[in-house]
């Protein structure tokens, strides 16, 4: 029985933690700013789904309703003369599972913090380092970026439980993007891996490693009237084969990530509109999210033009 609940466990460690990881279907995550501009952002994301563990197994899957606030913090800096970001971003998350998997509840909730993530972003092409005032006459047509996030295992934990809002270990992802602008159309590429530290304090006292999860994305936007937009988005993750105590799990992702997203600024403020969806090929979470996100936006040197 134990071997038979670490085995499920760790499945249900990939329902909850795939959907963090993934694909974040992020659209103009390399747009270049004017240093010293910075952001507070709020965002709302309710999310179902479900994940069907090993047909082999007597278990009808996992069906999720969860919760997710997320709160983030983003400031424009001036790196090596380019244009670059530093951002901070803490999710809270509360929800409901249901299911019939040996070792749960037929029905248990979860909240509290999950884990924080930290990320340093910047451009090497076309992004040089700008006021607002010279920003004003900026015009990309092709940039260039790269960007590492680190993942801090603050969030709520216990080794006891099979299904946990934190990772109790550390994940690093290296990205490089690339736009191009096309009148008012713009092309955004990214390529990520994400690499994982164990968890020595697994289910039962166990040792969890994971493989890399390599990540593909790409955005298609279009510029709207009074500076709107929308994107359609597409996502592909490929590995994270899962290790308990240096033994290969049958555990390879292999998923898709569908998304729309519509953004309405006015002023210094914005609010976005996103919708996700996905496939799974081999394992991973299918799921549908909604989400919500209303952004500040302020610049001192703009304050100082404006007087």
């Amino acid at each position: 029985m134990k071997g038979f609940k670490l085995f499920i466990s760790v499945f249900c460690f990939l329902f909850v933690w795939t959907p963090l990881l993934g694909q974040d279907l992020e659209p103009r995550a390399i747009t270049n700013l004017p240093v010293g501009t910075n952001f507070l952002l709020g965002s709302y994301a309710y999310t179902s789904g479900n994940i069907l563990l090993d047909p082999s197994l007597p278990i009808d899957g996992l069906d999720a309703r969860l919760n997710s606030f997320v709160f983030a913090y983003i400031r424009s800096i001036k790196f090596f003369g380019q244009s670059a970001k530093i951002d901070a971003v803490l999710p809270y998350v509360f929800g409901d599972w249901n299911g019939e998997v040996v070792g749960l509840p037929d029905r248990f909730s979860q909240d509290g913090f999950g884990d924080l993530r930290i990320r340093l972003s910047f451009n090497f092409l076309n992004s040089p380092a700008m006021s607002v005032k010279e920003f004003a006459n900026y015009k990309p047509n092709a940039v260039s970026g790269f960007s590492v996030q680190v993942i801090i295992p603050t969030g709520k934990y216990n080794p006891n439980e099979l299904v946990n809002l934190g990772s109790n270990r550390f994940a690093f992802k290296p990205q490089w993007g690339f736009a191009k602008s096309l009148d008012q159309w713009n092309i955004e590429t990214y390529a990520s891996i994400w690499l994982f530290t164990n968890n020595n304090n697994y289910v039962n006292g166990n040792k969890l490693g994971q493989k890399p999860l390599y990540t593909f994305k790409f955005h298609l936007i279009r510029d709207l009237p009074n500076n709107m937009w929308i994107s359609a988005n597409i996502g592909y993750g490929i590995g994270g084969r899962v290790i308990v105590n240096d033994i290969d799990r049958d555990s390879k992702i292999s998923a898709m990530r569908f998304g729309l997203h519509y953004a309405i600024p006015f002023n210094q403020h914005a609010f976005k509109i996103g919708y996700v969806s996905g496939i799974r090929f081999e394992r991973g979470s299918d799921f549908d999210a909604l989400t919500l996100t209303y952004q500040y936006r302020w610049n001192k040197s703009a304050k100082q033009l404006k007087n």
